[in-house]
């Protein structure tokens, strides 16, 4: 009973479980020029992943009209680095350079888009959906993970909440994060 425990154990820290209060685990991967980006360079600031795929309608919307349109660029102007993960093999839907440079430049995104195209800092963060948010503090611990808001494509069931944005005026306030898990929405990573 213990080696299938221990196996069972194993096999969840593969898969990526992270959760608020863990280390976020380091990676490094390209933008879209070619730079590598490592997370552990990046120690001192408050980082905010979003799972990223140009192609998802839930992305799209987020992105065009909805909370994604601005939010980025409002965060990174107060030193929060923001970066845009696509975890997308090749061949599926969202992948490419071009694909998501086009993206980039039409939803006037400053930030980096990172292409994960083996899927595995996606899969050590279990990224199950497009977009799907993970916020990590100065001293490099996830203090949020899950959905941008409790509204898939504008419509929430009662008033709406942007659990980014609150994650990261909790963290500016010093105090913790209230709402520090949530179920994320969107589209599947393609891996």
């Amino acid at each position: 009973m213990t080696a299938w425990i221990a196996t069972l154990l194993t096999m969840t820290a593969m898969a990526g479980e992270v959760a608020p209060g863990e280390k976020a685990p380091n990676f490094a991967l390209p933008d879209l020029d070619g730079a590598m980006v490592e997370l552990e360079s990046l120690r001192g600031k408050t980082v905010v992943l979003e799972w990223f795929n140009p192609g998802c309608p839930f992305v799209v919307y987020a992105h065009e009209e909805g909370p994604l349109k601005d939010m980025a660029s409002r965060h990174t102007a107060d030193g929060v680095v923001w970066l845009a993960v696509n975890s997308g093999a090749p061949g599926k839907q969202g992948h490419g350079v071009q694909v998501n440079k086009d993206a980039g430049g039409e939803w006037s995104m400053s930030h980096p888009i990172l292409l994960d195209e083996k899927g595995q800092v996606g899969q050590m963060y279990g990224a199950k959906t497009t977009p799907q948010m993970v916020v990590i503090d100065p001293s490099g611990v996830i203090q949020y993970a899950g959905a941008l808001d409790n509204a898939p494509l504008g419509r929430a069931q009662g008033k709406t909440t942007n659990y980014v944005e609150a994650a990261l005026a909790d963290m500016a306030a010093g105090r913790e994060v209230k709402t520090s898990h949530t179920k994320p929405y969107g589209c599947s990573v393609k891996y």
